[in-house]
């Protein structure tokens, strides 16, 4: 028997995003239920965001906390915005040498993020020991003194990050890449699942405190709740932290922040489960 076999699981993720986690629910014999609680849509403006990247030598250390925030990056470099349009300067991902006089170091909070990274040809000078914005401070803070960082992230992303940076000596710069936005075609599927406590999911993953965040929000609009039943699994101690907020306790979190520990650990609780 495989070792999720006929156990239905949630998977909260972007749709983007899903499918990587629900193939390996899948060939481990789950059911994957996929229903986003967040979609990715662009910021108010990519004013500043274009305007750092006119600039990146200027930059000392560039920061990635999320995948998306490496493919949006990627997206402006590549594309013939207004700025490049007036002349200015554009630097040549091939050619780019972190930490030289032209181009910063990368910094980012963990493996998918670095896998991001790398997947648009450029290498990862730095990557904490823990996959978590206190602990990419804590590594980073000892460097920075009178740096430039140049942060690329979620308009939603907490302050952790830049507030300890800029306590540290560092002149941070902040650009939103894009925006989390709650995807309300997810009521009704979400009703659907919740029809009956016969239909109800096996476990939920949750990847982000956004996913938590927003899967409440939407039980909430469909006048629902999370069953007591169903397994909680956080893949980290800041998603269990949202649930924490929102009086849910994590059944299941997982020791690394990565889906390859989140994927264990659900395999964990219901082995133990019998």
């Amino acid at each position: 028997m495989l070792a999720l076999q006929n156990k239905r699981i949630l998977v909260t993720r972007t749709r983007t995003q899903a499918s990587d986690l629900a193939v390996r629910l899948e060939a481990l014999g789950a059911t994957p239920i996929l229903i986003p609680t967040i979609e990715i849509i662009p910021p108010e403006t990519y004013t500043p965001l274009d305007t750092a990247l006119a600039q990146l030598e200027n930059y000392d250390w560039l920061l990635f906390t999320s995948a998306n925030a490496v493919e949006v990056f990627h997206q402006r470099r590549q594309n013939l915005d207004p700025l490049q349009k007036a002349g200015a300067p554009r630097p040549d991902l091939g050619t780019w040498v972190s930490g030289s006089h032209r181009y910063p170091k990368i910094a980012v909070i963990g493996p998918a993020t670095t896998r991001a990274v790398q997947g648009i040809g450029l290498a990862v000078d730095l990557i904490p020991p823990k996959y978590i914005a206190e602990s990419l401070a804590e590594v980073l803070v000892p460097q920075v003194s009178d740096k430039r960082i140049l942060f690329i992230r979620a308009a939603e992303a907490r302050d952790v990050l830049p507030e300890a940076l800029t306590a540290a000596g560092a002149t941070v710069t902040i650009a939103e890449a894009y925006r989390n936005r709650i995807p309300p075609e997810s009521i009704p599927a979400l009703q659907q699942l919740f029809v009956t406590p016969a239909n109800y999911p096996d476990a939920i993953t949750f990847t982000s405190a956004s996913t938590v965040r927003n899967l409440i929000a939407l039980l909430e609009a469909a006048t629902l709740t999370l069953p007591a039943e169903t397994a909680l699994a956080s893949i980290g101690p800041v998603t269990s932290r949202a649930l924490r907020d929102l009086g849910h306790e994590p059944t299941i979190e997982a020791p690394a922040a990565t889906i390859d520990a989140l994927i264990q650990s659900l395999i964990g609780h219901f082995t133990l489960a019998g």
